[in-house]
């Protein structure tokens, strides 16, 4: 099919014609796509059932990867890189008139994630494939994604993704292999033999349809899954209402994260979850029976990695299947679970841990609910052998208490591995946030440092550095990217620099064209592009960077001997819908920007950019085009972040906390290759807990903190005078949660030094290529190297 680039052409109209029923002169770029990506998909079908015999049919285990989200963004170029026929695709296709860039940007993004957590596990499934692992993901179908992003007037509205209006060309539905979820309903026990029997009866049955989409590994010949559930009705419902029971049962596969500040968001999140874990297991044990009749040796053969808490109903859910279906006894049931199923933990927010009311958690899973009470109460019995007396330590550790079920703490309790995602993360949550949970379990902890698909975000995203590394080093770190290692000497090769130079002059161009098209600014391309984009959290600190932007235009304003060299603020971010105070921050982002690009004064030296919709195909715009990388949060509170890595791979220089990976980020480069600030996590961890920060004190005594913090409420933004209260409460009433005008001064002095050293450009691209020869280390091939070996034991398949 992919032989030759005639051979490839010829097939393609012929196929064109045959499933979209006009002539190729009548045929649209959708139409062109569709018949491309069928093509491509066809191709490797062969490679995928094979992919799924092999796994089967492996001596070794198998992990199946449970996430609420997989943020993929678009599959067709990634597919034909990784099957080695872009470049014939290309040319086959321009010998008939077509330009494949055209056709690749009918794809949309995918909608399945918001954040890091769904891009890691994209990432992930990526590295599994191309390192020949068995490893599969498993998920939700989201009919309408997270949300579109659109801005009007400054704020923030959200419409519904429509990712699927025109298909799927990756998917398969396999409605033959549908299972059936029961919610509500009650639990009948019978005694037999001397042994209890549940049956839940009365439930209301959800059906859950798989669609699999095919992950293909780079030049493996590997294909994995990933399993998307789509929740339908009940062939068999004979209930109340079928059209309130249809549009309920379809909202459990609509939206991802809807509104949970209400019960019916709360029992709809939860729904979303056991809906998840449900139909993930009984999936993995259909098909681990195909070749196996007991399940008493599952654990052997079978890894099940929750991502984050969302999950972590798969601990009660394999336990009913064992105990209900099989008719273990529990300690041979608990034996198996606490063997086969992984947690990774991504938060030490409180906020994050996720915590479920019984009384909306008990009638909805009524028997998960029982499982989880006699989990809980073995733990606590156990905790109490080891610590008699301590009801304290036994009421922090207990699963369920206060009237909540703690999903974390059920996570830890049912799994033989929990690890953080960052050196620093790893050790708050074995010292601070779990230290009970790791005295109790001290080899259960454990930490795998996040990574990115180096394939995707440097290979693909930026051809053209991939392009001059490769001709520098070779192509080994394709395949093996700590390779890219070898590239440091060449931060001091003159030739060298300049070409790394002309791409990002190039790339930078490519981004200042795409801004004029998307937000109408004007941008200066020679200009310092600082780039900020992640999801929109007031631990993030957005807000940090738009004050100090405030204070740089109000001191161009103010001080005719100040000046600063060109640089370009440009944002991109979504806020959860129900997150107000994230929403005024977009708000504030936009009111400043109207004030800054259109003063004359100062609009050659300062832009500032919001754009709309930030997705995955945005980032790999944006990423090869930034000079400096954002990563600002509040010391301790970012798990690890992956945005950073993904900055450092294109060469683009960090201005950072000491916080997560960014703190491994800095013992690779050096300091002089990183600007770092502001105070460190145990700074930040004393002060939460001894108190002793208050922020008024920061502002009377540092003039430039004063003036910013007035503009947000004494008029500066004209007309909107009451705009920003709710930001300005959060400084100083409220005292600063998240230590903005702390680090205020700190960071405005790293900005400076960013400002001198941006002047010498040799100097400023020698740092970035080392910042890429380090960057291969985060790579996620690394990371899944170590989830294979050291978390769920698997092997490459041969």
């Amino acid at each position: 099919m992919f032989s030759s680039k005639e051979r490839f052409a010829a097939l393609f109209l012929k196929r064109l014609e045959m499933t979209c029923g006009k002539s190729f002169k009548d045929s649209a770029k959708l139409d062109q796509y569709k018949t491309l990506g069928n093509m491509v998909r066809e191709y490797i079908s062969a490679d995928w059932i094979q992919t799924n015999e092999k796994s089967r049919s492996n001596s070794g285990k198998q992990t199946y990867y449970l996430s609420i989200e997989f943020l993929l963004g678009q599959l067709l170029e990634q597919n034909l890189m990784n099957l080695g026929v872009r470049d014939v695709v290309e040319a086959g296709l321009k010998e008939i008139g077509i330009n494949l860039e055209e056709i690749l940007q009918m794809e949309s993004d995918a909608g399945l994630g918001n954040g890091g957590l769904g891009r890691l596990a994209a990432c992930f499934l990526d590295s599994l494939a191309s390192l020949n692992l068995p490893g599969h993901g498993m998920g939700i179908r989201y009919k309408h994604g997270l949300f579109e992003q659109k801005i009007v007037n400054g704020h923030q509205v959200e419409l519904p993704e429509q990712w699927l209006k025109n298909g799927n060309v990756w998917e398969v539905r396999n409605a033959d292999q549908a299972v059936d979820v029961p919610f509500w309903g009650e639990v009948h026990m019978t005694e037999k033999n001397g042994r209890l029997h549940f049956r839940h009866e009365q439930a209301t049955i959800v059906t859950a349809v798989p669609y699999d989409i095919p992950i293909i590994g780079y030049e493996t010949g590997t294909v994995n899954t990933l399993r998307l559930w789509n929740a339908e009705p009940y062939a068999h419902y004979h209930g109340g209402n079928i059209l309130s029971y249809k549009r309920e049962t379809e909202a459990v596969s609509e939206f991802l994260y809807p509104d949970d500040t209400h019960d019916e968001g709360k029992i709809l999140r939860l729904k979303q979850q056991y809906f998840l874990v449900c139909a993930s297991l009984k999936s993995i044990v259909n098909n681990y029976r195909k070749t196996n009749k007991s399940l008493s040796g599952l654990h052997k053969k079978v890894s099940i990695h929750i991502n984050d808490t969302h999950p972590a109903l798969a601990v009660p859910e394999l336990m009913r299947i064992l105990l209900d279906e099989e008719n273990m006894s529990w300690e041979e049931a608990w034996h198996i679970t606490v063997h086969t199923i992984s947690y990774t933990n991504h938060t030490t927010l409180s906020e994050a841990l996720e915590k479920w009311p019984i009384h909306l958690f008990k009638p909805l899973l009524p028997r998960m609910y029982m499982i989880i009470e006699e989990i809980n109460e073995r733990f606590c019995r156990a905790v109490w052998e080891k610590y008699p007396g301590d009801w304290k330590r036994i009421e922090d550790m207990a699963i369920t208490a206060h009237g909540v079920v703690k999903m974390a703490h059920l996570a830890i309790v049912g799994s033989y591995s929990v690890n953080g995602v960052a050196k620093i993360h790893s050790d708050i949550l074995k010292e601070r946030e779990m230290r009970d949970f790791h005295l109790l379990f001290p080899n259960r902890f454990n930490n795998k440092t996040n990574g990115i698909a180096h394939r995707r975000w440097l290979l693909k995203a930026n051809p053209g550095l991939s392009a001059i590394i490769t001709e520098a080093i070779g192509n080994e770190w394709v395949k093996q990217p700590e390779s890219l290692i070898r590239l440091e000497p060449y931060a001091s090769d003159p030739a060298f620099i300049e070409q790394f130079q002309n791409n990002k002059s190039r790339k930078k161009q490519e981004l200042t064209d795409l801004i004029f098209c998307t937000a109408g600014v004007v941008v200066n391309p020679d200009s310092i592009f600082d780039v900020q984009v992640k999801r929109l959290h007031a631990y993030k600190r957005q807000l940090l960077n738009v004050l100090h932007i405030m204070y740089l235009y109000n001191r161009l304003k103010e001080d005719s001997g100040f000046s600063i060299y060109p640089q370009t603020f440009i944002f991109g971010a979504k806020a959860s819908p129900s997150y107000y105070y994230a929403k005024k921050i977009i708000k504030l982002i936009h009111s400043v920007a109207e004030k800054v690009n259109y003063d004359p004064a100062v609009k050659q030296l300062l832009k500032i950019v919001f754009l709309e919709n930030y997705r995955v195909s945005m980032a790999e715009r944006i990423f090869p085009a930034s000079d400096v990388s954002e990563q600002i949060s509040t010391a301790s509170k970012e798990a690890s972040g992956t945005g950073n890595m993904k900055f450092m791979m294109n060469g683009a220089l960090t201005i950072g906390t000491h916080d997560g990976a960014n703190i491994e980020i800095l013992e690779r480069v050096g300091p002089d290759c990183i600007y770092t600030f502001g105070l460190k996590a145990d700074e930040v961890l004393s002060y939460q807990e001894n108190g002793g920060y208050r922020s008024r004190e920061y502002y009377q005594h540092d003039r430039r903190i004063r003036q910013v913090a007035d503009q947000l409420i004494n008029g500066f933004f004209e007309g909107e005078a009451d705009e920003f209260e709710s930001i300005y409460d959060s400084l100083l009433p409220h005292n600063d949660e998240y230590f903005v005008l702390k680090d205020f001064s700190s960071y405005a002095d790293a900005q400076g030094r960013i400002q001198a050293d941006y002047l010498d450009r040799r100097k400023w691209s020698e740092r970035s290529i080392v910042n890429i020869a380090h960057s291969g280390y985060f790579s996620s091939d690394r990371t899944i190297r170590e989830y294979a070996k050291n978390i769920w034991g698997i092997q490459p398949m041969m």
